[in-house]
């Protein structure tokens, strides 16, 4: 009978890499962030509690099918190859039992304790990304990311709809923010895995398009981003104090992105793509600030 190496992390870690925890830690927030917006004061108690719970279980679900679909990929790039079924950690059929067990949770607790409407845009939003994007688009098209990118913006949305049962034009805005977010964000990590995407067969932009062409990209989407980010402050939906840090924030990504398209140093493209996981998380832990201390909120021309 064969066993794991001594150091071969325990089975429960193996199982919540399945789940890209970092990954759904910042969609459970933009969600939450989602959710307190929607509400002048504190949101119902089952709106915040279980309707995030289970937008988060989904996540976790779209995760896990994501490492099953892409097992052949994950063995061929260094970054994923110690992933838990590449390196054999667990069995594929584990991997589903545990996805099939956090989906129909996370439905369940949407369906029964939130409302309809959140469980079904919940659920378009698991399809959309572990089936549409990453059985297809991924593996069609170098635009797979700004496509599949709806599904990764939707959690806002999502958590607005667990407190007001509707679609309001302010979710719509925190998930266009998003939406603009994560081209520039993905195809700085693609830079910098772009012979892992060549040699897997990935149709990633630095791979179809060349390098040079995707930094541009990535320096017109960060424009793009910036524009897009002062629409909560131009339509009323935040005041000075969000404007104040989206500012800081965009100069910070402009100089970032700038800095990649003039310079070809190995380090760029992952300080871009770190930074913009840290600037997605302050410009909407400034929204939520802001929405909070209305003393600061001044009206916008």
């Amino acid at each position: 009978m064969t066993t794991l190496a001594p150091h071969a992390p325990a089975l429960w870690r193996r199982y919540l890499e399945l789940t890209k925890p970092k990954v759904v830690a910042l969609i459970t927030f933009t969600a939450i962030v989602g959710t307190l917006l929607a509400s002048p004061g504190m949101p119902p108690l089952d709106a915040l509690l279980w309707g995030n719970a289970g937008i988060a279980l989904a996540a976790a679900c779209a995760a896990t099918l994501n490492h099953v679909l892409d097992r052949r990929i994950d063995e061929q790039m260094a970054r994923t190859r110690g992933r838990p079924l590449p390196s054999g950690a667990l069995s594929e059929r584990h991997a589903l039992a545990f996805a099939a067990l956090l989906g129909v949770t996370a439905m369940a607790l949407l369906a029964f304790l939130v409302n309809l409407l959140t469980a079904a845009l919940t659920f378009a939003s698991l399809i959309g990304y572990a089936v549409i994007y990453t059985v297809w688009l991924k593996r069609a098209t170098s635009q797979n990311i700004v496509i599949g990118g709806a599904a990764g913006a939707a959690p806002p949305v999502l958590g607005w709809a667990a407190v007001t049962n509707s679609v309001d034009p302010n979710a719509l805005l925190l998930f266009l923010i998003i939406f603009v977010w994560t081209p520039p964000h993905f195809w700085a990590l693609a830079i910098a895995r772009r012979d892992e995407y060549a040699k897997a067969g990935i149709p990633m932009l630095p791979v179809t398009h060349g390098l040079a062409y995707t930094r541009l990209q990535v320096l017109l989407y960060t424009v793009l981003l910036t524009v897009v980010t002062l629409m909560p402050f131009l339509t009323g939906m935040s005041g000075l104090l969000y404007l104040a840090v989206a500012l800081v924030l965009n100069a910070r990504f402009l100089y970032h992105a700038l800095a990649l398209k003039i310079s070809a140093r190995e380090e760029l493209p992952m300080r871009v793509f770190r930074f913009s996981v840290t600037y997605l998380m302050w410009l909407f832990a400034a929204l939520l600030v802001d929405h909070y201390l209305p003393g600061l909120r001044a009206t916008a021309p």
